[in-house]
């Protein structure tokens, strides 16, 4: 070990400021519990580099040598040790916080302490503690109890642990820092956090429909601060603090107040913000299951600000600057909603974005796209996760592009410098708010900064609104690629187009996937991306919309309506699954064995394939649209076959 040391480095805090001391050029070694927590991988996946970076198992519970190899020469050359490492989680019991948040931090400590080259140790503590000029450690039981008693096990061991590190550092002469950060959100620019707790919560029921009131009053105050900025901040503390005792709040004291935070969030998501406040003394003595609130996040609701001066200077001194905070909030709310709130990280994370009226979720490309890819009903963009990945896959032989041979194979991302693809949620479907207009509209609104001639896939009811925009804009687009286009197929009955909306709000993801997909496993994106369907349907209005939507599209006049824009004259490529077969189709199909409604679920691969196809073209690049027959002749892979 040498230079800096970060505990919890697989951390949402501790993974940042090893970055950052990287992008010093310093020489870092990241303690984590288990070697393969993937800091290495997510380190590349940032673009930096890790030849600086050491990673060593240890535990900072595993008592004063903290679990760590090695000998005292070999940890001498230690400068700096940043303590990121904790326990983060409300309804924890009082000695389960305690042992990493009180005894974990005084063993970094106790380490720390040994170093002979010792310059700093940089210790993460909480907004809402620290405000003792004159800490005391230990304290009588009695006192102990009731702290934990009336903050929680989570705040009541930040506010022990605080006390207790600043009274051992004295007792020793450890140079120490401590910094204070507020709610920690995602990064100002990606949103990417990792983090679900807290403020992240609170949008979460908001984005549900499950905020009817707001907690806390009009100057309630919840400061954030976003983890690059408070990363940077824990980097250059040794460098720019100019003397160790330091107590920092690094917090962005122009956060909107709570209220409108929220209302905020709410216009960017395109959801309703609650009207109605209630004080957080009245939601402490109602039952938590009528509340739904955590009694412990009920502390942090407070109109308390806090002097930011000392850590201000410090950031001066390194030429940090606060990114701008509702930026930072909004990209924030993006990620969030692309990882469903911890329950599955995006692999295309997107963003909201005003189209038509509608709060639409964009994801991917949205000037260049090669591909628009729309899903049907009742899916979200998501549905295309398994199709990209395979293109993503696409391998150099296969791309006529010179510089192809330079992106190695297989590696997530290969193709998409390829095949750029702009994925989007429909209005008032998946994500995406309702529209103000029709679909069609709605489209053209979508594809106006594009300025590239892209193919568009649509799989069933996206059939119509691109079909639509495709005959009013015929040199926008090269080629349309249909997927199971619903008019084309045997209408449902009277009875399932009456009962959608029910069943619809009420399927779990389990009953989701095999009323879609069959009894069959279907592939682990495919799961996924039912998971978020059903996880959007449930949001308020979700099923009715969807139910509306699929009745309005089997109405026979619409039906027969699409049929006549076939003959357009941008081609147009069916696809449909074996078991799904299309009716009196006017344009020849290309049919995947095996598959039902959804082959670009089940079957990823072979749709994957038809839409490589068609973008190898070169006529789909930069020539003027082919006729049908150009677009629909060639050899076709072995395990697709055309009708």
């Amino acid at each position: 070990m040498e230079d800096a040391v970060v505990f919890g480095a697989t951390g949402l805090i501790g993974r940042w400021t090893v970055l950052h001391l990287l992008e010093q050029g310093r020489a870092v070694t990241a303690v984590v519990r288990r070697a393969d927590g993937g800091l290495g991988r997510w380190l590349r996946e940032q673009g930096v580099p890790g030849t600086r970076l050491t990673v060593v198992e240890g535990d900072v519970t595993a008592g004063p040598g903290l679990g760590l190899s090695g000998s005292a020469e070999e940890t001498a050359g230690v400068r700096d040790v940043f303590n990121a490492a904790g326990v983060y989680r409300f309804g924890m019991g009082r000695e389960e916080a305690r042992t990493v948040n009180v005894e974990g931090a005084l063993n970094v400590l106790n380490w720390a302490a040994a170093r002979p080259a010792l310059r700093r140790l940089v210790h993460v503590s909480g907004y809402r503690v620290g405000l003792d000029p004159r800490p005391r450690h230990p304290l009588p039981e009695a006192e102990l109890a009731a702290l934990y008693r009336d903050k929680g096990a989570y705040e009541g061991s930040k506010v022990e642990g605080d006390a207790a590190v600043r009274v051992a550092a004295a007792r020793l002469g450890v140079p120490l820092t401590v910094v204070n950060p507020s709610s920690v959100i995602g990064h100002s620019l990606t949103g990417e956090a990792g983090q679900y707790l807290g403020l992240a919560s609170l949008v979460r029921d908001l984005w549900a429909g499950r905020l009817p009131a707001l907690p806390g009053s009009a100057r309630t105050f919840v400061p954030v601060v976003t983890v690059d900025h408070f990363a940077r901040f824990m980097a250059a503390v040794p460098e720019h603090d100019p003397e160790p005792g330091g107590l920092h709040w690094v917090l962005d004291p122009a956060t909107p107040d709570l209220p409108d935070l929220i209302r905020l969030l709410a216009g960017h998501l395109g959801v309703r913000a609650p009207r109605m406040r209630v004080p957080v003394g009245v939601i402490r003595r109602l039952p938590s299951a009528l509340t739904g609130a955590e009694p412990e996040t009920l502390g942090f609701l407070t109109e308390d600000r806090y002097d930011t001066g000392s850590a201000d200077r410090v950031a001066a001194s390194a030429g940090l600057r606060r990114p701008p905070v509702e930026h930072a909030l909004r990209r924030w709310a993006d990620r969030l909603v692309a990882d469903r709130f911890g329950a599955a990280p995006a692999a295309r994370p997107g963003g909201f974005h005003s189209v038509a009226g509608s709060r639409t979720y964009v994801a991917g490309e949205r000037t260049s796209p090669r591909l628009v890819l729309l899903h049907g009903l009742p899916l979200d963009g998501d549905s295309w996760n398994g199709v990209l990945g395979e293109l993503d896959g696409t391998p150099p032989a296969a791309r006529p592009d010179a510089a192809a041979d330079r992106i190695p194979a297989g590696r997530p991302g290969a193709g998409a410098d390829r095949f750029p693809a702009l994925v989007a949620d429909l209005p008032g479907l998946g994500r995406s708010s309702p529209a103000e207009g029709a679909a069609s509209d709605w489209l053209a609104g979508l594809l106006e900064p594009v300025r590239t001639r892209p193919v568009i896939v649509a799989h069933s009811a996206a059939a119509a609104p691109a079909l639509r925009y495709a005959a009013a804009h015929p040199g926008r687009i090269a080629a349309l690629i249909l997927v199971s286009p619903y008019f084309l197929q045997r209408r449902p009955s009277a009875l399932t187009l009456l009962l959608a909306a029910p069943l619809l709000g009420r399927m779990g993801p389990d009953r989701l996937a095999s009323a879609l997909l069959g009894p069959a496993s279907p592939p682990e994106d495919a799961r996924r991306a039912v998971a978020s369907a059903a996880a959007g349907l449930r949001r308020p209005g979700a099923a009715r919309r969807t139910a509306r939507v699929l009745r309005a599209a089997h109405r026979p006049a619409e039906r027969a309506a699409l049929r006549t824009l076939l003959g357009g004259p941008v081609p147009v490529h069916l696809v449909a699954g074996e078991l799904d077969p299309l009716t009196g189709s006017p344009v020849p199909v290309t049919v995947v064995p095996g598959a039902g409604h959804h082959p670009h679920l089940t079957h990823p691969a072979a749709v994957a394939e038809i839409v490589r196809q068609v973008l190898l073209r070169p006529a789909v690049d930069d020539c003027p649209p082919p006729s049908m027959p150009d677009i629909m002749t060639g050899p076709l892979p072995h395990h697709l076959r055309e009708s």
